[in-house]
């Protein structure tokens, strides 16, 4: 298999992603953590450049949608710290 540039960002992006939900879901790290919310934000902005640079539509809403929620989330955990 040859990966292209965009292949290894988008295998970045959903691995980073996939550990972010299996972390949570053994309970390692809560959904309100700051580590679980930058990754959701790394993962899928990783994952949403990657679709953008193969063209793919549908994923480029996904994974945008999903890094624009999870700023929100990041934005909400800041003013709840401050």
């Amino acid at each position: 298999m040859n990966f292209q540039f965009t292949d290894i960002i988008g295998s970045v992006g959903v691995f980073i992603l996939l550990l972010a939900f299996v972390l949570n879901l053994l309970n390692k790290i809560s959904r309100e953590n700051i580590i679980y919310i930058l990754m959701n934000i790394a993962g899928a902005g990783l994952a949403c450049y990657a679709s953008y640079l193969i063209n793919y539509l549908p994923f480029i809403i996904l994974e945008g949608v999903w890094t624009f929620v999870s700023i929100i989330a990041l934005l909400s955990y800041k003013k709840e710290i401050t």
